[in-house]
């Protein structure tokens, strides 16, 4: 049956609203307990670098802590357990549906905020919070948004084709592919999803689009692997594509680059900045930011001497980045791309 793009559109924001308003939260992850006897429910995410994270931001009694991506609350729940104060943001209602309940426990020292990282300043000042002493982001897509196939995230079940974190967001994944124009598309393609064949893909997505709209995630990928057939190949042909959309969808890396560019306007002295990414875009921005924002003197060939460099605001505490170990990696193979770049703010 085809389908209007309207209908399509209708067909998405039916199924945002399905997942994040009617399904009944799954609060707990499986055989985990909120401390008040309810139920254990199932499994929502697997936190990744959990210790190594945790242990970068020196949680503590008294500090003030935020974790820009709540999720399902991991990485928040260790910080409230070595007795710091934390603010958790997140823009996906699900995920604070099931990390308020996990977390409920541990009182006024949880602090839940709907919103976006790149928001965090605002969104703390709005709460008299001027100045705290770390703040932790994962640029991940969490395994619930990955397996739930009404977010449009994955192509292995069908599920409309909208892939956004949080249902404020104005454009969905089917938005793209049947209303921009081929340029644009190759370079959403191109930039967001390092794939050599983007103009390729672009103009075939226009082309397909005229004679039915893309309305599902399994019809989009199964119409891409018609243009470039997997050959036996592991990685299916929409991969580099589905990332590249969820990234416009989301606006991920313009929500990092606000979230770097102010991050030393909320962390106090000694405070950390602590990201994990999971791909190499991401990582090269957090690697070039902290090296710009660790160098004492910066130099140009232009100059007779170096200068002192005005946007020395961080010392760089890795070197390299953290990864994940032989055994997490062996438990969660999703951890396997995952690095922790960590920086710490200097007076």
């Amino acid at each position: 049956m085809k389908l209007s793009y309207q209908s399509a559109v209708a067909r998405a924001e039916a199924g945002y609203r399905m997942i994040s308003c009617s399904q009944p939260p799954c609060l707990f992850a499986e055989g985990e307990s909120n401390g008040g006897g309810g139920e254990a429910l199932p499994h929502y995410h697997e936190t990744v670098l959990l210790e190594e994270s945790v242990d970068a931001m020196l949680a503590g009694p008294g500090k003030v802590l935020i974790d820009g991506t709540l999720g399902g609350g991991g990485h928040t729940g260790l910080m409230l357990e070595r007795g710091a104060d934390v603010y958790a943001i997140d823009r996906d209602p699900e995920a604070h549906a099931y990390a308020g309940k996990r977390l409920e426990k541990f009182g006024e020292r949880f602090h839940p905020v709907v919103g976006n990282f790149a928001d965090a300043v605002e969104l703390l000042r709005e709460r008299g919070v001027e100045k705290v002493d770390g703040w932790l982001v994962d640029l991940g897509v969490s395994s619930r948004q990955f397996d739930c196939d009404e977010r449009g995230f994955s192509f292995q079940k069908e599920g409309p084709l909208d892939m956004r974190m949080g249902p404020s967001s104005p454009l969905t994944a089917a938005d793209i592919v049947n209303t921009w124009s081929e340029q644009e598309i190759a370079r959403v393609i191109w930039e967001y999803g390092e794939e050599r064949a983007s103009r390729k893909i672009a103009k075939y997505i226009c082309e397909q689009r005229v004679l039915q709209p893309y309305t599902t995630t399994t019809q989009f990928a199964a119409s891409i692997e018609k243009l470039i057939p997997r050959y036996g190949k592991k990685i299916h042909p929409a991969t580099k594509v589905f990332q590249a959309l969820r990234i416009e969808v989301n606006d991920e890396l313009g929500a990092l680059k606000r979230l770097l560019e102010t991050s030393a306007d909320l962390l106090a002295p000694g405070g950390r900045l602590c990201v994990i990414s999971f791909h190499s875009l991401e990582d090269r921005m957090v690697k070039r930011f902290l090296k710009n924002a660790s160098m004492k003197e910066i130099d140009r060939p232009e100059w007779p001497e170096a200068r002192p460099n005005p946007d020395l605001k961080f010392n760089s505490i890795t070197r390299k980045p953290i990864k994940a170990t032989a055994e997490e990696i062996k438990r969660n193979p999703r951890s396997r791309s995952a690095v922790l770049r960590v920086g710490e703010r200097i007076s």
